[in-house]
């Protein structure tokens, strides 16, 4: 008599199965071609354009063009077209751009202040020095200079399986290509939100991990919302009382005032430095951006981009850059005054006027990115999960570095509702 084997075990012996034929699909080369190159000017720019045509400005051609250019001097850029078929039969399947980064431990911590680096220097040269000398290089399919999915664009009614299998190839193959300039930690798709993460999840077949980041914060626009004063009508009347004397009237009173800035370029110093201002804080720094950059991106972006500034006796006190992605303001370069702003809410002022420049540039929502998510909360955004998949080398030696780069540990973004209940409801302020 044949021995039953029980449903359970039967279950998980097909899914062992069927994991390992995933695994082993995925480990040989996809039924696709690939063109990889440098520079996007080494690829068909005709090929291109058509691919990412649905895939928003910052996979356009002409950003991509001018970011290459202007990039921080620890990154370079790569780029590949992928194709199923050739010559009369080719079609295109989708367009990746990556990053690889070199970066050092150093880039992990905060910079000192040159007093505090000089009362420190017999203990500090040795630790920077071991610090810069431990490197890490990763690629990165995406852009690390914007939060958001811009690594990928696939083409229209795409076989997503057969897509996806297609970019991991191609990060596979830029990795091998890459031993040449020495060897890469990590490998990371970076911020992927719905429908990407249920698309790639079969990736964790082939050792990527999916780790779950800070959510993006969005805040959407209502459509009968013209103006910034629309937007504060449809607060609750707690919320809109404690801008008005927690905001408004400090900066007013301060002689401060919010304007916007049409022409970077007089200004690109003070620009930098209230960028810097903000980025040497920072607990991790991946790379520092050129002033260059900020004024390539105000050419190319052209009247997509905005520019708030805050203003105090003809000086910049702070500064937000936003840029219209369709109809998506993505307000994501920031800078102001750290002295000023211990006893300004600078930095509070300009997430509103973040506000009047999405609408002004017609967007119908705002990408305020991750960090700060409870004044963000405040102003009524709510989180879109984010996350990336991740595969590494050496899981032990490269935990610190995992570490920093993926956020593993995160806050959840507070429940707030500011706006108005409609009628016969409790208002945001009494019900949040």
């Amino acid at each position: 008599m044949p021995m039953k084997i029980p449903a359970a075990l039967q279950s998980l012996t097909s899914s062992l199965i069927a994991r390992n034929k995933e695994r082993k699909r995925l480990r040989g080369p996809a039924d696709l071609h690939y063109a990889l190159a440098d520079s996007i000017s080494l690829l068909d720019a005709a090929a291109w354009r058509e691919v990412t045509a649905q895939a928003g400005f910052f996979m356009s051609l002409e950003y991509l063009s001018t970011l290459e250019q202007v990039l921080p001097a620890n990154l370079s850029a790569c780029y590949a077209l992928i194709f199923s078929g050739l010559g009369a039969d080719r079609q295109l399947v989708a367009a990746v751009y990556m990053q690889i980064a070199d970066i050092s431990l150093a880039q992990a911590r905060p910079e000192k202040p040159e007093k505090a680096a000089e009362t420190d220097k017999k203990w500090a040269l040795p630790l920077d020095q071991l610090a810069q000398a431990a490197r890490q290089r990763v690629l990165t399919c995406g852009n690390l200079l914007i939060y958001g999915q811009h690594g990928i664009a696939f083409a229209p009614d795409v076989d997503s399986k057969l897509a996806w299998h297609g970019v991991v190839e191609v990060l596979y193959r830029v990795r091998q290509a890459e031993k040449l300039a020495g060897k890469t930690h990590f490998v990371m798709i970076k911020d992927l939100h719905d429908p990407y993460i249920k698309q790639a999840a079969h990736l964790e077949n082939l050792s990527y991990r999916y780790i779950e980041t800070e959510p993006n914060m969005m805040l959407t626009l209502a459509p009968e919302w013209k103006n910034y004063d629309d937007y504060l009508a449809s607060l609750a009347s707690k919320y809109r009382a404690n801008i008005r004397n927690a905001i408004f009237k400090p900066m007013d009173e301060a002689g401060c005032t919010i304007e916007h800035l049409p022409d970077l370029a007089p200004h690109i110093d003070d620009i930098f430095a209230l960028y810097k201002a903000v980025q040497v804080n920072a607990g991790f720094r991946p790379f520092e951006l050129v002033p260059d950059y900020f004024l390539a991106l105000q050419n190319v972006a052209g009247d997509r981009f905005r520019c708030s500034i805050v203003k105090r006796d003809g000086n910049l006190l702070g500064f937000l850059i936003s840029v219209a992605d369709g109809d998506t303001a993505i307000a994501y370069h920031i800078g102001f005054d750290r002295a000023a702003a211990a006893d300004l809410p600078i930095y509070l002022r300009l997430l509103h006027a973040g506000i009047a420049d999405a609408l002004a540039l017609g967007c119908r929502q705002i990408s305020y990115g991750r960090t700060a998510l409870e004044p963000k909360a405040a102003l009524g955004a709510k989180p879109q999960t984010f996350g990336i998949f991740v595969r590494h080398r050496k899981p032990v030696l490269n935990k610190l570095m995992k570490r920093l780069l993926l956020g593993i540990e995160h806050e959840d973004a507070p429940e707030r509702n500011p706006f108005k209940k409609a009628k016969g409801g409790k208002d945001g302020a009494e019900a949040a």
